[in-house]
């Protein structure tokens, strides 16, 4: 069972994902923890790579595919695999396609988390985390027992720069403008499952497993 997930910031993935992986015996696969690994192995690519991340550069999508192509060929995929945050573009999802069919394999669902702008907007700005211990909180979801302080230790709670709702604004905005493509791109060839991400968190679960499953 080959899987990618999607959906903007804030809509959930991550926790799906690990219920999902978790739930069927296979890896989560996201674009960092292959960098990660390929870099920590020393591979030609994850030299590459680093050499990128070094720089603070994005790293160009031959380098980005051959580390994922090097990672789906690993021993723990052979079962299937969840990715999450690739393909981004069009031009990675041929990519995809190709090094899948060079496997013998292919993607058999593509799972949309769907969660309106406004939510969106609230869950990634109302998140606060305590500056001594790093504990995470959210204002309307997780909120401390004391306005601005943490449970655990009494440190001081912040607000992550990049979580301003113009800095949010802007990164859904450049979801939305990316990935529309790849929606109808999966869509054509009747791998798109759309999922409502707004439900109660067991209730998408469920949804998500129904339709891998099915």
């Amino acid at each position: 069972m080959n899987t990618l997930f999607m959906g903007p910031p804030g809509a959930g993935k991550g926790t799906q994902a690990e219920r999902i992986v978790e739930r069927f015996g296979i890896p989560h696969i996201s674009t960092g923890d292959a960098f990660r690994l390929a870099m920590k192995e020393n591979t030609p690519l994850g030299q590459k790579a680093k050499e990128y991340v070094d720089k603070g550069l994005l790293v160009p999508d031959e380098v980005t595919n051959g580390i994922v192509r090097d990672r789906l060929g690993l021993a723990d995929c052979e079962s299937g695999f969840l990715l999450d945050g690739f393909p981004r573009t069009l031009a990675q999802a041929e990519a995809l396609d190709e090094m899948l069919a060079d496997m013998g394999r292919k993607i058999d669902h593509v799972i949309n988390l769907k969660v309106d702008r406004s939510l969106l907007l609230a869950r990634l700005t109302g998140r606060r985390i305590c500056k001594s211990c790093g504990a995470t909180y959210h204002v309307l979801f997780n909120p401390p027992k004391q306005e601005a302080v943490c449970d655990k230790c009494g440190g001081e709670l912040y607000q992550r720069s990049d979580d301003t709702e113009e800095k949010v604004g802007t990164r859904l905005d450049e979801y939305t403008s990316k990935t529309a493509p790849l929606l109808e791109y999966y869509g054509n060839k009747g791998l798109l499952r759309e999922v409502d991400g707004e439900k109660d968190i067991d209730a998408v679960t469920a949804e998500i497993v129904s339709l891998l499953r099915g």
